[in-house]
């Protein structure tokens, strides 16, 4: 088995999907499997200093004026806007550029499959067509928008742009079919099924977007969960980019209803100078600390004396983050909207409704008082969220699992030739 992982990024720094391709590429290493990967040059350096000993297996493709002109252009749209357009160039132009180099690796060594797990965006065409190789894409994660309470939270003209886009990705679907060609769609839950392009011919399979390195992130007292003892009774985390989905102010205003709530923010992002002045206009500045990136030993180090993860995002598809703390035996207050929704129930944290701001408020502040009173409960909740990501969210079984399906794709492709 020969495998190729493409992706525009794979990196542990950039946060989100970009650390998929890495994840696969680095797993299935570990168990032996010939594989390569594809990237863009902006991650070289990252790779090469994380896995030395793989340099021979990764490829780049160079950073050229033309990326260099569309980021920096894309800097003055909405956020939406500027993935949708120059975002979506620059993701096309860097896989026509990996073309040339996945044909020369299939004809110096073989690769019997090409795996394109980002981006995960299910509209998102692709530009791997005609390569003699089946194709796996995925899997992806999206369908889906903001709470319809929160829906004014996205600018008019980006949902305006957003709605006359669509039609405009069908179509490019059609010009560059490499998702309708591919000989299987994953997909992390049939909301994203739903999103997929018209005419697509390969399988769909379900398999959840992300997993929980266990080598990482790890429970201080193993699978058993934490002792209230091992955990500051008041201390919350959030991680994640500093964006405007994100909705940090939430549990800021949340914060002023718990007085003995602390919050760590780990993470870099736009928003970073205003919400720190807001959570000083709140009287909060004593209370929020903002530690900016950490990496993920850093994350999880901050994670093992917390009292819990909070997430009050409105537009998380996935939401790594929760998986991360439910695999240290923390409890989870998110929102009942999106990735959390899939992974967190009332045994392992809180799902708070997306009704409105201010029941969103409420009700981050009524679980955060109730862990605050009862450090119990969350070493019940804890040991829950451990116990559920090792029975279903663990790397070791996405990668049991994607060599199932690589070599069901193999063997297809031996009966067909």
């Amino acid at each position: 088995m020969r495998i190729c992982i493409v992706a525009d990024n794979a990196s542990a720094r950039f946060g989100g999907e970009a650390i998929l391709p890495l994840h696969y590429f680095r797993q299935l290493r570990q168990r032996g499997i010939e594989v390569w990967l594809v990237a863009h040059d902006r991650v070289r350096a990252e790779l090469e200093s994380l896995l030395p000993e793989e340099r021979e297996r990764m490829r780049f493709v160079s950073d050229t004026a033309f990326h260099r002109t569309l980021f920096r252009f894309s800097r003055f749209l909405p956020r939406r806007i500027a993935e949708s357009t120059l975002g979506l160039v620059m993701l096309m132009y860097t896989q026509w550029t990996e073309r040339r180099v996945l044909r020369q690796l299939i004809r110096e060594h073989g690769i019997d499959v090409l795996h394109q797990p980002a981006p995960v965006a299910p509209s998102y065409p692709s530009m791997f067509f005609g390569l003699g190789r089946p194709l796996i894409i995925g899997p992806m994660n999206g369908g889906m928008d903001y709470p319809p309470a929160f829906r004014s939270a996205d600018s008019l003209l980006s949902r305006i742009f957003v709605a006359l886009a669509r039609p405009l990705t069908a179509i490019a679907n059609r010009l560059l079919p490499g998702k309708r060609n591919a000989a299987v769609l994953l997909v992390a839950n049939q909301r994203t099924a739903a999103a997929l392009p018209a005419g697509y011919r390969g399988r769909v399979v379900e398999l959840v977007e992300n997993g929980v390195d266990l080598a990482t992130w790890k429970s201080n007292t193993g699978d058993a969960g934490f002792s209230s003892a091992q955990s500051a009774a008041n201390r919350f985390v959030f991680m994640g980019r500093l964006v405007d989905w994100k909705a940090l102010p939430i549990v800021f205003e949340a914060m002023t209803r718990v007085p003995k709530a602390t919050l760590e923010v780990i993470g870099e992002g736009s928003m970073r100078q205003p919400w720190q002045q807001e959570a000083e206009r709140l009287g909060l500045g004593s209370r929020v600390q903002f530690r900016g990136w950490q990496s993920q030993q850093e994350c999880a180090q901050a994670l093992a004396g917390a009292t819990a993860l909070v997430l009050p995002s409105l537009y998380e598809c996935g939401g790594a983050v929760v998986l991360e703390a439910m695999a240290m035996a923390r409890p989870v207050i998110a929102t009942d909207w999106g990735g959390p929704a899939d992974y967190l129930d009332a045994a392992t944290g809180f799902l708070i409704p997306p009704e409105s701001r201010q029941a969103m408020i409420a009700g981050f502040a009524g679980a955060m008082q109730r862990l605050v009173e009862d450090p119990e409960l969350a070493t019940r909740l804890g040991a829950s969220a451990r116990r559920r990501v090792l029975e279903n969210f663990t790397w070791q079984m996405k990668i049991d699992r994607i060599l199932e399906i690589y070599e069901s794709v193999i063997e297809s492709a031996n009966v067909r030739a």
